[in-house]
């Protein structure tokens, strides 16, 4: 009897030893548990304090960039484009440089195989400065897109060249400067009535993209729709045009001002530009069809007198022929400035033909005329300065500094 009691404590010893263990593993789980889910927990606060800093910190930006388009937003908002117009001195032609065209080139190829395609170089933060030194204050960017864009429907452009383009723009827009940058030595946008509904379309396309990718530029950056569209290799090409030329130069320049009206950021703010038929400035002027809107400034090229100031084969001496250049300014102040429509000479200039003495005087009287009606005039450099041919060159694209000093000082000179 005595035995079977003692066992039946060592079964009960041995049952409470067990159950022992198993409750004292029991809390060592808990607690690891316990001490898993802390460290967790600590970790999850970290990384969700992380994410929501940088979420605060992104609409802190976001907010910021906001405001800042918003300001500016409210600054153009008091501008007209005859303020602008008014704020500008005298501008430079960026020629022959990111509106070279190559044939050969693909839509792929690296952009300095585009912009160096006529003999000029690829351009520098340098040569801009330069002409800004020289005391231009308006820098016009021709941009030819032919070629860096993709087919129907969507006319995709070329990401690489929109980023180069707008590295060139900022190398002006940066320091203060006035930018204009348009549509260059296009052949879709040639005005025939068969051609209006593509050139149109692809006018809205291109100009879309461009307009978001400068949405937050201020009034210093202007677009001009187009430059000389005209009738290429007829009898009017050069003549003023025709009526169709007319009607379909005025449809793709609605296009464009509607476009660019219907973008967002600053773009319904934006001062633009509209040529007539082929910039003409005489003939075609009168049927330009200027949009219902104080943000539009009208440009024409003129090369007045012609025998002196383009023709390569004419005159090299001024001999004080001003009718021309007179006729030239009663015309846009009639047509246009008398009617409170701002206008830019987008093009003007004489070739060099060994006549430095004499292009300064004609230069002289040709700004000072055309200050007095107000009207900012733009040279026109393709950075020609030696050889045959059009020799508009003034600044070296090479040496970045002005070529014919006595010209650069008389046009400084009549502007004041």
């Amino acid at each position: 009897m005595v035995l079977i009691l003692f066992y039946l404590m060592l079964l009960c010893m041995f049952g409470f030893i067990c159950t022992m263990h198993v409750f004292a593993a029991s809390l060592g789980t808990e607690s690891e548990n316990s001490l898993t889910q802390e460290a967790g927990t600590e970790e999850g606060t970290d990384a969700e304090e992380a994410a929501a800093e940088e979420i605060t910190q992104e609409d802190t930006d976001n907010s910021a960039e906001n405001t800042d388009i918003e300001e500016q937003i409210a600054d153009m908002e008091n501008f007209t484009a005859m303020d602008v117009v008014n704020d500008m001195k005298i501008g430079w032609n960026l020629g022959n440089t990111l509106d070279a065209t190559k044939s050969s080139a693909d839509i792929e190829d690296d952009t300095s195989v585009f912009e160096t395609a006529w003999g000029n170089p690829v351009v520098t933060q340098e040569l801009i400065g330069a002409v800004l030194d020289a005391g231009f204050n308006v820098v016009r960017i021709p941009v030819t897109w032919t070629g860096h864009f993709g087919d129907a429907p969507d006319y995709t452009i070329t990401e690489s060249w929109l980023d180069r383009v707008q590295e060139v723009v900022d190398y002006a827009y940066d320091k203060g400067a006035y930018v204009i940058i348009n549509m260059h030595h296009e052949e879709w946008n040639e005005p025939y009535y068969d051609n209006e509904e593509t050139a149109c379309e692809i006018m809205a396309a291109l100009w879309s993209q461009i307009a978001e990718r400068f949405a937050d530029y201020d009034e210093h950056l202007i677009f001009e729709a187009q430059n000389e569209p005209r009738k290429k290799g007829t009898d009017v090409e050069w003549t003023g045009g025709d009526q169709e030329g007319w009607d379909v130069v005025n449809a793709t320049n609605q296009a464009f001002v509607d476009t660019i009206r219907a973008a967002g950021g600053c773009n319904p703010y934006r001062m633009l530009m509209i040529p007539d038929y082929a910039a003409n400035s005489s003939v075609a002027l009168q049927y330009l069809t200027v949009p219902d809107d104080d943000r539009i400034i009208v440009s024409v090229h003129a090369y007045e007198p012609y025998n002196f100031a383009l023709n390569t084969e004419g005159t090299d001496v001024w001999n004080n022929d001003t009718a021309a250049i007179d006729t030239l300014m009663s015309t846009l102040k009639e047509f246009f400035l008398d009617n409170g429509i701002p206008v830019i000479i987008g093009e003007f200039g004489a070739v060099n033909k060994d006549n430095e003495t004499e292009r300064a005087e004609w230069a002289a009287y040709y700004l000072h005329a055309a200050e007095e009606i107000g009207v900012p005039c733009i040279w026109w450099d393709n950075g020609a300065v030696i050889g045959n041919g059009e020799r508009f060159g003034l600044i070296s694209r090479y040496m970045y500094r002005c070529v014919f000093p006595d010209l650069l000082e008389a046009m400084m000179d009549a502007v004041g």
